[in-house]
């Protein structure tokens, strides 16, 4: 893997070597107390929208890093303030805790326009599961994904910009607030990426179904937990296609689709 050139660390006057970290699928990259990354299509406006995002007691963010000449991204790569923590994606109910209030936070933002633009599996996949694209798809995505399809109906929430990936892009540090990191955006309801963080939690991270019912009491529940195994899955199946589902893929999801039939009556 390729790290920062010399002329990006001089773009944000930075001296030591850059030091590849852990997590970030092999791609972030810290020299002293900056953490760097390629640019991807948001960068400008998350960095906009965290420069000047107020302090908070429940959540921390990493506050973005201009380069010498005052942009957010130079060459290609974005830089932002190292947060001290470490993700632990056993501690699901204070991820979503925070992520509560990060979204309330950033609840007037209006919409991106770059999200119109965005082509790529996970936007993809986000516009699949809201029924507003078509996806046939191989044939074990759609028979798992059937009975979900089945029990999808239209609802009435507020859409605002959240966060789409959260259990594993939270840390923690003892004495601070957690850190919300890594933010892809999305226009969806709160409610929606708390069921993407609860979906990741059950399918992947060994939480028990206890997670999704300590947090019900969010709007349509049911349909956003839909929702999120939608989105999850046909994101799976348009970056890997058939290939995907393996049994231990089907199996991962299988129980989690029957809790979300559950709680959509």
């Amino acid at each position: 893997m390729v790290g920062p050139s010399a002329e990006v660390l001089d773009a944000f006057a930075l001296t030591e070597p850059a030091v590849l970290l852990p997590g970030g699928q092999g791609e972030t990259w810290r020299s002293g107390s900056v953490v760097l990354k390629r640019a991807v299509s948001e960068s400008v406006w998350r960095a906009e929208v965290l420069a000047k995002l107020p302090e908070s007691s429940l959540f921390r963010v990493p506050r973005p890093v201009q380069s010498r000449t005052g942009e957010w991204v130079a060459f290609g790569w974005e830089g932002t303030e190292l947060l001290a923590g470490a993700t632990d994606v056993r501690r699901q109910d204070e991820v979503l805790r925070a992520a509560e209030a990060f979204h309330a936070a950033v609840a007037d933002l209006p919409r991106p326009d770059l999200l119109d633009g965005r082509s790529d599996p996970w936007s993809d996949g986000d516009r699949v599961a809201w029924g507003e694209q078509s996806y046939d798809g191989s044939p074990a995505y759609v028979e798992l994904v059937r009975p979900l399809v089945d029990a999808w109906r239209p609802v009435e929430l507020v859409d605002q910009v959240v966060h789409g990936d959260l259990p594993g892009n939270v840390m923690f540090a003892d004495g601070l607030p957690p850190a919300i990191i890594d933010w892809p955006v999305y226009w969806r309801p709160p409610s929606w990426a708390s069921a993407v963080a609860v979906a990741d939690a059950l399918c992947w991270y060994g939480a028990e179904p206890g997670l999704a019912a300590r947090w019900s009491h969010l709007p349509e529940w049911g349909q956003m937990l839909i929702r999120a195994l939608i989105y999850r899955m046909a994101t799976d199946d348009l970056a890997g296609g058939a290939a995907t589902w393996t049994e231990a893929r089907r199996s991962g999801y299988a129980p989690v689709i029957e809790l979300a039939l559950s709680y959509a009556g």
